[in-house]
């Protein structure tokens, strides 16, 4: 069990209201922080939010020689990288075990030194998100691999070549890697059945400034022609469309009202859509966009995550509270991840009816449909949630249990929120903004 600095009381049957900000996306900021190491100048990065994995790549860039200071505007860092080094491998360990970027520092690395150790990786535990298509690819790229105490050591014994490389899935990991690598290797680079996520189109304006000649095609495919030289980058971060979607679910399970400026509709749509069915309400403007309850029962639906254009993973367990509040029986088909509806369990605990399948509960192509995993699930509502004792499993699945929390009868502890700082800026401040009974063990408010 956690520690009690690491646990929150949430006293639930509040709606939620009033007006918090997301700033750039935790699926794109340190990707972007990644690519300043390719540079030969310094790089400019704007609304940048203050989370863990930030904190995470600051570190490791610093260990590599790279000058991280902010700019003069909040949320803005200066990213010099003109002095890169080899880092401590132990340093390197210390600052890396709680997240997966640091394989993304493979290509740039090699590209600068010739060289790179990465350690072993962390993540949420959501399903297998293997490394070794990254590794394949790097091989592919001229890379050579070999396996040490401790992590991987990888060595480029000339400039790294593009290459044809095709996907099995669509994945943004892989698909960054290639990008990451591709960009000042010789010749070009075709990658098919790319990831073409609202984040991996940014990435590619941030690498374009920098000078890197990339094209998308409609049936994605990216083709990457190496430059010998990049610069530096001035760019403003996308806002963070999951964390905009999962404070609008908050909204829809405690019948709430919440003002989420900086998100924006157009890398929004399939979610606005989806919440528009089950029976919440928005509004957009240009500064952000309006999310509430507007009274009567919630519908219950159909849904089936899938990748980008599709209904996203991400959005998946915040939208399954409020469905426990829907009227009638939801069907869920997770896709993406084979274990990310395991946070349902706790949701039982507090009240509510789903039931797990194996099965595809759905049409769409999905990635271990004959595997045996518990990927789909019928939500049967609406149902009184009561507060319950909780352990976050995950990043979604830790918020989805804040809002399940705040949507209850009675009192939670919620343990591990430490989690959630993760992917989301002062999450705790921006409860109490928004009227959220919550409190630390030992009766101090947050």
């Amino acid at each position: 069990m956690t520690g009690t600095d690491d646990v929150l009381l949430v006293h639930g049957g509040t709606p939620l209201e009033g007006e918090i900000r997301v700033r750039g996306a935790k699926n794109l900021v340190p990707k972007a922080m990644v690519a300043a190491l390719l540079g030969s100048e310094p790089s400019r990065l704007r609304n940048v939010p203050d989370i863990r994995d930030v904190r995470v790549v600051r570190g490791l860039l610093q260990l590599h020689g790279v000058t991280v200071r902010p700019g003069e505007e909040p949320g803005e860092l200066v990213l010099d990288p003109t002095h890169v080094e080899s880092a401590n491998v132990a340093d390197i360990d210390a600052h890396a075990g709680s997240s997966r970027i640091p394989i993304l520092f493979c290509g740039p690395l090699l590209h600068r030194l010739g060289h790179a150790f990465i350690p072993g990786l962390g993540g949420c535990d959501i399903g297998g998100r293997p490394i070794d298509f990254h590794f394949d690819v790097l091989r592919q790229f001229g890379a050579t691999i070999e396996k040490r105490e401790g992590g991987q050591y990888l060595e480029a014994p000339q400039r790294l070549r593009g290459c044809k490389i095709r996907l099995p899935y669509p994945s943004v990991g892989s698909t960054e890697q290639v990008l990451l690598t591709a960009v000042l290797a010789e010749g070009v680079t075709e990658l098919s059945n790319a990831a073409v996520e609202p984040e991996i189109e940014d990435l590619i304006c941030v690498l374009q400034k920098m000078g890197a000649i990339i094209s998308v095609d409609t049936d994605r495919t990216i083709r990457i022609t190496g430059v010998d030289r990049l610069g530096g980058y001035n760019h403003k971060a996308l806002p963070d469309r999951l964390e905009a979607a999962s404070w609008a679910s908050a909204a829809l399970a405690t019948g709430g009202n919440i003002y989420v400026r900086g998100a924006q509709q157009r890398s929004m749509m399939t979610f606005l859509n989806t919440f528009r069915r089950v029976g919440g309400a928005f509004e957009i403007d240009d500064d952000g966009i309006r999310f509430w309850h507007p009274g009567g029962p919630l519908k219950a639906i159909a849904l089936e995550t899938d990748v980008h254009p599709g209904f996203q993973t991400d959005w998946q367990q915040p939208l399954v509270v409020a469905l426990t509040q829907a009227s009638g029986l939801s069907i869920v088909h997770e896709t993406v991840y084979e274990s990310r509806l395991g946070f349902t369990s706790a949701l039982n605990q507090m009240g509510a009816h789903i039931q797990l399948y194996r099965e595809c509960l759905g049409g769409s192509a999905c990635r271990f449909g004959q595997r045996n995993f518990l990927h789909s699930a019928v939500v049967s509502g609406p149902t009184k949630l009561q507060g319950a004792d909780l352990v976050i499993p995950d990043l979604r699945g830790g918020f989805s249990y804040l809002i399940a929390a705040l949507a209850a009868e009675g009192t939670s502890r919620v343990h591990g929120i430490d989690l959630i700082n993760r992917g989301y800026e002062n999450f705790m401040e921006k409860l109490v903004e928004l009227g959220a009974k919550v409190e630390l063990p030992g009766g101090d408010l947050v």
